[in-house]
C-alpha cells in the first residue's frame, strides 16, 4: 500500500515522501479500514515540526482520523463488519490507503454522508462535544467565548453553543469574519485588529461564562481575566506555539509563561474552574467514552445540529501543499487528502 511517511522535521516541502509498505494486520480487538479520504489537524503540523512528543519516532505515518470502508476486523469486534462506510480514529497512521483503528474509535457513516466531511466528525467534533457537554454544560443565556471560531472545532463548539442557546463571542481574522457571522457567532471579533479582550470585556464587564481556548499562551491569560464568577476555561490546544517558520524553545518558554499563573485558592474563591482535554488520553485511556462521543457526534451530523465544513481536500500526492496550506491558518473547517 502506498503511505505517506514523515521522514525529518520542519517545512512541509522536504518533510513527506510516499512509500510503499505492508498492509497492515488489525489485532483481535481492532479494525482495518481501506481510506477514501484522510483528515489533517493541526497536531499534525505541530508533530511535523517535531513539538509533539506523543508522535511516533520517524519515519512515521502521522494522521488521526480517516473515512472509508472496513477491508477486515479482529476476531472480537463486533460494532461493524467488513464492506460497511464508516470514519474512524486512528491512533497516527492515518495517511495511508489501509489504516488500522480500535474497534470502540470506529462508527458506521449514513449512506449518504461525504467522505471528506466524515473526518471531521472523528477528531474535530469528537473534541469539540466532549469540551462543550462532557466537560461543561452550557445553560440557555450563557455568554461564551470560541477561539479560532472558524477551525475545525471551533466552528462545531460554536454550532453547539448556539443549539443551547448561548450568546458566544468568536475570533478569526479579517478574510473569515463572514463565514463566523454566518455559522452563528453573534459578536465577531477580528484578533489582527482588535483586541478581543477589550471588546469582551466592555461589553460583559461583570465576566463571562465559558472560554473555549485552542491559542495557548497570552490568549489563556486573557481568557481567564474575562471569567465572571462560576466562569469556566476549557483548554484543549496551544497553537500559538507555532508562529510561522518561529519553533524554537524560546518561543515555546513564551508560550507557557503566557498561560499565567494562578492557584487553587484563587479560582476557588470565585467558583472558576480549568478544564484540560486531550482527546487521544480520553481514547486511550477511556475508550468506551470515546465510542459514546463519536456515536452522540455521528447523530448530531444525522439531525443537522452539527454540519462540518470542508475547507479543501488535496490529492495524496500533495501532501506538502496540504500542510502549507494548513498551516498557514488560511483554512475555513477541514482539510483533508484523497485517496481514490
Amino acid at each position: 500500500m502506498r503511505a505517506i511517511q514523515l521522514t525529518q522535521y520542519g517545512n512541509a516541502n522536504k518533510a513527506f515522501s510516499i512509500k510503499e509498505i505492508p498492509v497492515p494486520k488489525p489485532s483481535d480487538t481492532e479494525v482495518l479500514i481501506k481510506v477514501v479520504s484522510s483528515g489533517l489537524n493541526f497536531a499534525d503540523v505541530v508533530a511535523r515540526r517535531g513539538l509533539y512528543p506523543d508522535a511516533p519516532k520517524n519515519p512515521a505515518i502521522l494522521g488521526y482520523d480517516v473515512a472509508g470502508y472496513v477491508e477486515s476486523v479482529g476476531s472480537n469486534v463486533k460494532n461493524v463488519k467488513p464492506g460497511q462506510k464508516v470514519v474512524a480514529l486512528t491512533r497516527f497512521g492515518g495517511y495511508a490507503e489501509y489504516a488500522i483503528a480500535m474497534q470502540e474509535g470506529v462508527a458506521i457513516l449514513p449512506d449518504d454522508y461525504d467522505f471528506h466531511l466524515a473526518t471531521a466528525l472523528a477528531t474535530q467534533a469528537c473534541t469539540a462535544y466532549f469540551c462543550a457537554e462532557e466537560c461543561v454544560s452550557m445553560h440557555e443565556g450563557d455568554h461564551v467565548l470560541v477561539q479560532a471560531a472558524a477551525g475545525g472545532v471551533g466552528s462545531i463548539l460554536v454550532q453547539l453553543a448556539k443549539h443551547r442557546k448561548c450568546h458566544v463571542y468568536g475570533t478569526a481574522s479579517t478574510s473569515k469574519q463572514n463565514y463566523i457571522s454566518q455559522n452563528g457567532v453573534d459578536t465577531c471579533i477580528d484578533y489582527t485588529k482588535d483586541s478581543f479582550k477589550k471588546i469582551i470585556k466592555k461589553l460583559k464587564p461583570n465576566g463571562i461564562d465559558i472560554v473555549f481556548d485552542s491559542i495557548g499562551g497570552k490568549s489563556f491569560g486573557n481568557g481567564m481575566k474575562l471569567l465572571g464568577p462560576g466562569g469556566r476555561m476549557v483548554s484543549y490546544g496551544a497553537a500559538s506555539q507555532i508562529n510561522g517558520n518561529k519553533t524554537n524553545k524560546l518561543m515555546a518558554a513564551g508560550v507557557v509563561f503566557g498561560f499565567g499563573v494562578f492557584t487553587p485558592i484563587s479560582l476557588l474563591m470565585q467558583s472558576k474552574s480549568v478544564i484540560t482535554v486531550n482527546m487521544l488520553r480520553i481514547a486511550d485511556n477511556k475508550p468506551h467514552v470515546f465510542n459514546h462521543v463519536l456515536n452522540r457526534v455521528i447523530d448530531l451530523a444525522k439531525n443537522n445540529i452539527i454540519s462540518p465544513t470542508l475547507s479543501k481536500t488535496f490529492d495524496s500526492s500533495q501532501i506538502n501543499e496540504a500542510h502549507n496550506f494548513l498551516e498557514s491558518r488560511q483554512s475555513i473547517g477541514k482539510v483533508t487528502i484523497n485517496w481514490t
